[in-house]
């Protein structure tokens, strides 16, 4: 096989993959809009049509497969906040294995008390 076949084969190979990554995030993404509040799980930052963009689906155990269809693996963060966390994961597996299994682990509930914050409003 030539080199030039060698490198168009990979090249529709990773095409593809990427293809298929796009649309699985495409699928999630649009789930998890329609489920949750568009607000950044981490810093309360509210967005609309105009920055809803910057709202990015964060999977809580770092799994991007996986993907139920109750959305219990994913929370809305800000690309921020999203950045923060995953640098927060790849910290921690720099130390030893129980600080990273911790931070794979989302302790942060911003909406634990949505129904008594929604009465007050009231």
């Amino acid at each position: 096989m030539s080199s030039n076949n060698s490198t168009d084969k990979l090249d529709r190979v990773v095409s593809q993959a990427r293809a298929a990554r796009e649309q699985r995030e495409q699928g999630y993404r649009s789930k998890a809009l329609k489920m949750y509040p568009w607000v950044c799980g981490r810093c309360a930052r509210a967005f609309d049509e105009k920055n809803l963009r910057e709202l990015t689906v964060h999977h809580r155990d770092h799994d991007h497969d996986n993907n139920p269809a109750d959305g219990s693996n994913w929370e809305l963060l800000c690309v921020y906040c999203h950045d923060n966390e995953h640098s927060r994961y790849i910290d921690a597996g720099y130390g030893d294995s129980a600080t990273a299994a911790q931070a794979a682990e989302s302790t942060h509930k911003p909406f634990a008390d949505l129904a008594s914050m929604l009465d007050k409003k009231k």
